[in-house]
């Protein structure tokens, strides 16, 4: 029995609707965030296995109950790491359910962190963390110093007012701003205003949050059963990672702003 291994365009609704369907019968539901979609496919053109990327990361992957157990994840997941590499997107990441750690251990990938019975956030790299955590801890400050992370698109007077306040009530303050292009104004851009707006605060360290703060778009909701489940096991990741970094940098508070309106802020700042 021979396959086809094949990009699948998001304008062929045709092949479209048999990923859909077999993510379904996987219990995966569709990533609201792709930008490449791969399929195995078999003699009859029945699609047997499948597999996408967005950014850096490796998600929505899928094989056929009947077809589990023949090497076609392998298949799906070397091809995806292909189609990264010609992008030049080397430093790869995904996330998985606990119970697949294993087998992309035996693909060369590395856990960083994991909510316990629901995911484990992984990267191709055996170092990249460790390292990460590594320069981070160069910037660190004497005494107690605090946390917080924003997106700052764009950067306001209520962030700064966030900012200035955890200026005065610590030694320190380490400010992460999201990297990811994730809204209108870009990264480079965000991040001159905040250090622009910072600048009188001598004891604000500015840091790029790099791929290891999870924002939004890179964390999946694709094997989370519904809306708050993917927002609370969002921040139960979150924190986890964060866990690891606050020791490095003496970090004892992390300081977040409120968005009464948002339904997500709500639930992550529980």
């Amino acid at each position: 029995m021979g396959e086809t291994l094949a990009a699948i365009s998001s304008k062929d609704v045709r092949a479209q609707r048999k990923v859909d369907s077999l993510l379904e019968q996987e219990g995966v539901r569709r990533d609201g965030n792709l930008d490449y979609t791969c399929g195995l496919f078999d003699d009859n053109w029945r699609l047997v296995a499948t597999g996408s990327c967005f950014g850096s990361t490796i998600r929505c992957l899928a094989v056929s109950s009947d077809r589990q157990g023949e090497g076609l994840l392998n298949q799906i997941v070397t091809h995806l790491m292909a189609v990264q590499a010609e992008r030049g997107n080397t430093h790869l990441f995904l996330y998985t359910k606990p119970k697949s750690a294993k087998f992309f251990g035996g693909l060369g990938f590395y856990e960083i962190a994991r909510v316990e019975n629901s995911l484990v956030f992984m990267e191709n790299r055996r170092r990249g963390f460790s390292d990460y955590c590594a320069a981070l801890e160069k910037t660190c400050r004497e005494g107690t110093s605090a946390a917080i992370v924003m997106n700052a698109n764009p950067f306001t007077l209520g962030h700064l007012h966030l900012v200035e306040r955890a200026a005065a009530e610590n030694a320190a303050v380490h400010l992460f701003v999201l990297s990811e292009e994730a809204g209108p104004i870009p990264f480079d851009v965000r991040k001159r205003l905040v250090e622009a707006g910072i600048a009188h605060l001598p004891n604000v360290v500015c840091h790029d949050s790099g791929p290891y703060i999870i924002s939004a778009a890179t964390f999946p909701s694709y094997f989370l059963k519904d809306e708050d489940t993917v927002i609370r096991t969002h921040a139960a990741l979150d924190l986890e990672v964060f866990g690891k970094i606050a020791p490095r940098l003496n970090i004892a508070r992390r300081y977040v702003g409120e968005e009464k309106a948002s339904h997500v802020t709500a639930l992550y700042n529980e």
